[in-house]
């Protein structure tokens, strides 16, 4: 990822000068600024090669009933492009054996499937239906894919000081044209160049959700890990939260691990 986007950041930055449509109330240092935060949050998490997680997802509806699912993540960093994971769902019983696959890319729409295991087959999620919830979650399946820097332009607001923790607020802007969102705004920790809140607003660009991630840990000396993210829904009055645990890296995952038939293998 990083050594292409080294390459490209002269090129990024010259488009994100002169593609204004989303951020024409912004002057071009804001618009550059906020680009090179984004750059400089992306090469803090390149290098980790691959990595697995065991994941809790915990739903919860208005009235505050909740229902838990256990995941496991699998991870392929890809360089020069966005990263492949594999979703496995082991718990409860009607989802045992679900699997979801995402190729993400950097400049064109993202690949994703779902294995169905009451149906034995696998779903291709189409490209204009990624703002779609995916497995009755607040996580729609675009939230699941690696955020690649060419997804978005950008623009720097303001510092502010979040709970404690001094950041840069940015708004960001889908360049997919079929995303749910029309922007975004992400608080960045100064020191770390880790998201502590995203809020996502919707096509009307009204405040749809808004995701807190909590209590990062760092591995490997370099790339922190939120331990939960809380995505809540203020339209719907619904949340998730995603409580992660056993983070490893370089594994030695392959390509051939999130392969579409893979899925079908999941285990």
């Amino acid at each position: 990822m990083m050594t292409l986007k080294h390459l490209l950041l002269t090129a990024l930055t010259a488009t994100a000068l002169s593609t204004t449509t989303a951020v024409l109330a912004g002057d071009e240092d804001d618009v550059a600024r906020g680009l090179a935060i984004a750059i400089e949050s992306d090469k803090r998490d390149t290098g980790f090669a691959d990595q697995t997680a065991n994941m809790t997802m915990e739903l919860r509806n208005k009235q505050g009933d909740t229902s838990k699912r256990n995941i496991r993540i699998k991870t392929l960093e890809v360089i020069g492009d966005g990263d492949k994971s594999l979703s496995i769902f082991d718990k409860p019983a009607d989802v045992k054996g679900t699997a979801f696959l995402t190729y993400s890319h950097a400049l064109k729409p993202d690949e994703q499937w779902l294995y169905l295991p009451a149906l034995k087959r696998v779903k291709r999620i189409n490209s204009k239906n990624k703002s779609g919830p995916f497995m009755g979650s607040e996580f729609a399946y675009e939230d699941l894919a690696s955020q690649e820097v060419e997804k978005y332009s950008y623009k720097y607001l303001r510092d502010e000081v979040l709970n404690g923790v001094d950041c840069f607020v940015i708004e960001r802007y889908p360049a997919y044209e079929h995303s749910g969102y029309t922007r975004q705004i992400a608080w960045v920790n100064k020191e770390r160049y880790v998201a502590e809140k995203i809020d996502f607003y919707d096509r009307k660009n009204d405040l749809l959700k808004t995701l807190s991630n909590k209590d990062y840990q760092q591995y490997l000396d370099k790339f922190w890990r939120p331990d939960a993210m809380e995505m809540i829904n203020h339209q719907t009055g619904k949340s998730t939260t995603l409580t992660w645990q056993n983070y490893k890296f370089k594994t030695g995952l392959t390509d051939k691990d999130f392969s579409r038939n893979s899925l079908k293998r999941a285990r």
